[in-house]
């Protein structure tokens, strides 16, 4: 009775616990979610190194039932993942999931979802990215000359320097308050 299977160190759990927006039981329903993307690649019990260096797939992630319907899944995956490709270890896929949690800030989501949007990575929203977000949302409804005529409605509307960009993501002010969690949220070993 009680052979109970540890995943995690008290250490390790009070660590995720700290960077992220979850208490130590939803830490250990995210791993059972990530483990159950891949229990070929993901072992039961998890050590520091192993949550860093164990990456699961790009397109096991977008699978997952929170992904499955976002036109923008393998872009949250990108975004989120060091490697750019969108796979995965176990502390990119906790963040992940901690950003949209309920328990996360508004502007944390929002410094996200800019960054998802952000597809060539220059840290503006450009028409070009824009372009990209609207062919991701309609699915390739729309023509060429729609697409262009939303997205300089969107930049006319939204462009405050006039420099043809949506907006810069890393301001100042709004990077200063995000990359608290960030520092928090980068695992350097329990």
């Amino acid at each position: 009775m009680g052979n109970k299977i540890i995943t995690f160190s008290h250490e390790q759990l009070d660590h995720y616990q700290d960077c992220t927006f979850f208490n130590k039981k939803e830490i250990l329903k995210v791993f059972k979610k990530f483990r159950n993307l891949a229990p070929d690649l993901v072992p039961l019990e998890m050590t520091t190194s192993e949550a860093l260096k164990i990456q699961i797939p790009k397109e096991r992630i977008v699978r997952l039932a929170e992904l499955i319907e976002n036109p923008f899944a393998e872009r949250v995956c990108e975004s989120f993942s060091k490697d750019g490709y969108g796979n995965l270890n176990f502390e990119e896929f906790l963040e992940c999931l901690s950003v949209f949690s309920e328990h996360a800030p508004r502007d944390l989501k929002i410094f996200y979802a800019f960054k998802i949007y952000d597809y060539d990575g220059d840290d503006f929203i450009s028409e070009g990215d824009l372009r990209l977000v609207l062919k991701d949302l309609t699915k390739n409804e729309l023509t060429n000359d729609e697409h262009a005529k939303i997205t300089e409605k969107i930049i006319e509307e939204g462009d405050i320097d006039n420099g043809k960009y949506l907006i810069r993501i890393y301001d100042k002010v709004l990077i200063n308050k995000k990359l608290n969690f960030r520092r928090k949220a980068i695992i350097s070993g329990v």
